[in-house]
């Protein structure tokens, strides 16, 4: 029988190799969004933090001072290229960069402090698996992050498609989807210029 959730992953990864070597350059000015997002995560100095499906690295920097030289940084990412654009942006130094699948991490339980996590949910295969999984590494009370650059609608146009009831990323459907997979939804901010939904860990 076919492994539908490996086919998925496969096609995810494929899509972002393809685009991996000037994915910073489309988006240039993300940096400042990016930036206000991590602050969101309420950081302190020595935490531990996952940018979970970390791409090209947009997040690390603003991760990094957030948590400063005494916290630790992970990046984790299924596609090989992007991991080297990140390499090749100078990000390395930034964060320990890891070549793997965010819904199955080689970390251990309650290891971390949070997980920023930009454009992740709607490319994961399983998203209860994927956000399950986030829970595992998470401390109790700890904070998970769900951001993009753009909003449901704004991202939707730009691409030519219509926002539909079954979008995972709706809050009535992230919240469930949420509260079944180790978090509570704690705020919900969809916007034109940025999406952000925060959860806490539930003990």
């Amino acid at each position: 029988m076919p492994d539908e959730t490996s086919d998925e992953t496969g096609r995810v990864r494929e899509f972002f190799s393809a685009r991996a070597a000037g994915w910073d350059s489309r988006f240039p000015d993300d940096g400042p969004v990016y930036a206000a997002a991590v602050g969101e995560l309420r950081l302190r100095e020595g935490d531990a933090v996952l940018d979970a499906g970390c791409g090209t690295g947009r997040a690390l920097p603003a991760l990094r001072a957030a948590v400063g030289q005494r916290g630790i940084v992970i990046g984790a990412d299924l596609t090989p290229e992007m991991l080297t654009a990140a390499v090749e942006a100078g990000r390395q130094d930034l964060a320990r960069l890891l070549l793997a699948d965010v819904s199955r991490l080689p970390l251990s339980d309650g290891c971390l402090h949070a997980v920023f996590a930009a454009g992740l949910i709607s490319h994961l295969p399983s998203p209860a698996s994927g956000l399950r999984e986030l829970a595992r590494v998470v401390r109790p009370y700890g904070t998970l992050a769900l951001f993009h650059p753009v909003g449901r609608a704004a991202l939707a146009a730009r691409k030519g498609r219509t926002l539909t009831p079954d979008d995972v990323r709706a809050e009535p459907n992230l919240r469930t989807l949420l509260a079944s997979s180790g978090w509570q939804l704690t705020s919900y901010t969809d916007e034109a210029d940025g999406y952000l939904a925060l959860a806490a860990r539930t003990p």
